[in-house]
């Protein structure tokens, strides 16, 4: 990803999501001042509250003089606070504190909080990819069919957690039928029914299921994934697969490694972007925007 010269940080914004994840905000708002403070850094922090905040945080972003912003929370955190920073010189700091944690883990960030919140004043800044949906940013994953129903019905249940998650997607399962797509990109095309379509920047989904072990985060292309129609008894083994990192061994997978395409999502299916429900129209535009975001990640061991 090219070496650079890190500046030592002297002013950080974090966005905290107040309900993310089960430990104590006010400890550890304590912890990231203290942090902070060490290290002769101003710090100014945002709690999220549900209302208007993606207005709010761009307001204080434009109003001060940011070195970095850290999103403290979940998949929604990372990204609400990474739109706002796609195509500026502000890298998006991570401290996971969600269910999923889908683009930390993807990116190597650690998961413990005390080993996260060390990123503050040691770390190294790189440059990934981000693609967008009809103009709506994608960092990590986004889906049309089945996983994009589930995560729906979890966002609007009141259980949160992956066994809330499993229970979801199981009861889904049994009556789900496959949509009909049409996808067209700059490589190869596809048409017809799929259980499920994710369009891939990064690896795995925030429960370790790899539908993309092979992606790479700055190599200036995504990935479309399918998973097509497949009979139920096989169902046990592809999700072996997600968690072996060997979906590409399925006879029900196929991967379009592509710089720009077009989905048509003709049955209407839910989607969702990052593992946020979303409502796009029928034609989906996915474009491609070479290292656009800047990211802090752990200093690389020697090799």
């Amino acid at each position: 990803m090219g070496k650079q010269k890190e500046k030592k940080f002297s002013n950080l914004l974090f966005v905290v999501n107040p309900i993310a994840g089960d430990i104590d905000k006010e400890e550890l708002e304590d912890e990231i001042k203290t942090e902070c403070a060490e290290h002769q850094m101003k710090c100014t922090i945002y709690r999220t509250t549900g209302q208007q905040d993606l207005e709010h945080i761009k307001q204080l972003i434009e109003e001060n003089t940011f070195d970095a912003v850290f999103a403290v929370g979940g998949d929604g955190t990372v990204s609400l606070v990474g739109a706002l920073l796609i195509g500026t010189q502000t890298p998006l700091g991570i401290i996971p504190l969600g269910s999923g944690n889908g683009l930390s883990k993807d990116l190597g960030i650690p998961q413990d909080t005390e080993e996260a919140l060390q990123l503050i004043h040691e770390h190294v800044v790189r440059n990934i990819d981000t693609i967008d949906l009809n103009g709506k940013p994608s960092i990590h994953l986004s889906d049309l069919g089945f996983n994009a129903l589930v995560v729906k019905r979890f966002c609007e249940g009141d259980k949160r957690g992956p066994g809330a998650y499993a229970w979801i997607a199981l009861q889904e399962y049994i009556n789900y039928e496959p949509k009909f797509y049409r996808i067209e990109t700059d490589t190869e095309n596809f048409e017809g029914e799929a259980f499920m379509v994710t369009i891939a920047n990064a690896n795995a989904f925030g429960s370790n299921a790899a539908i993309n072990p092979s992606g790479i985060l700055n190599d200036g292309r995504f990935e479309i994934c399918l998973i097509e129609p497949f009979p139920k008894a096989a169902a046990p083994v592809l999700l072996v697969r997600m968690y072996t990192d060997n979906i590409d061994g399925s006879i029900y997978t196929r991967r379009i490694s592509c710089r720009k395409a077009t989905v048509y999502n003709v049955d209407h299916e839910v989607v969702h972007i990052d593992g946020e429900p979303a409502e796009l129209d029928e034609v989906i535009k996915v474009t491609m925007h070479p290292k656009s975001l800047k990211v802090i990640l752990p200093i690389p061991e020697e090799s």
